[in-house]
């Protein structure tokens, strides 16, 4: 993975097989603890969403030290499989080889990016309402879960109120983007 300073990038990985990686509201908990404890110091977070099988972060690199950021990323992937590994008595590898970090150099992407990570559950049926799903920087956004959370990462909201004048217009764009896209092409 090649990552450069003061650029934004969309972090994912996805399991092996398409095992459940998240097991439970704790597990996801403990990944997004990692997450802070081994990323946060090298990248702003920008928005993230866990799904069962897969996660999305949006970051900026804000240090220079990005070598130490995507090692960091590779010891967030292992401790957290360690982890899961004593806890559920399995052995191996729970993600994919490589976390894919796709260069995100277009502000309207980068909107775009934003709302389609916070969709991933409603299109894959686990909610039915973006703000229902814990595990993803939509609530984070909306007031609808506690900034000082400690688990959850600490959100760059400047993206957010850099392009709409209020909360309630970013969540307006979000639900018409969500329903702009016929439900037969949700990935």
């Amino acid at each position: 993975m090649e990552v450069f300073p003061d650029q934004y990038y969309h972090l994912y990985n996805r399991s092996n097989n398409s095992e459940i990686i998240f097991k439970s509201p704790k597990a996801y908990r403990l990944f997004l603890k990692k997450y802070r404890k081994h990323i946060e110091e090298f990248a702003d977070t920008i928005g993230f969403c866990l799904m069962p099988t897969h996660f999305h972060f949006l970051i900026y690199t804000k240090s220079p030290e990005v070598e130490r950021l995507t090692q960091n990323i590779g010891i967030l992937l292992s401790s957290y499989t360690k982890a899961m590994n004593v806890i559920h008595k399995r052995h191996g590898s729970m993600f994919q080889r490589h976390t894919k970090a796709k260069h995100v150099n277009d502000d309207d992407y980068l909107i775009t990016l934003l709302t389609y990570i916070h969709q991933n559950p409603v299109r894959a049926g686990l909610v039915k309402k973006l703000e229902d799903w814990e595990f993803s920087s939509y609530r984070l956004f909306t007031g609808q879960s506690p900034v000082e959370d400690s688990d959850m990462p600490l959100i760059r909201r400047d993206v957010i109120t850099n392009h709409f004048s209020s909360i309630a217009e970013f969540e307006t764009y979000s639900e018409a983007l969500l329903q702009a896209v016929k439900k037969e092409y949700w990935v």
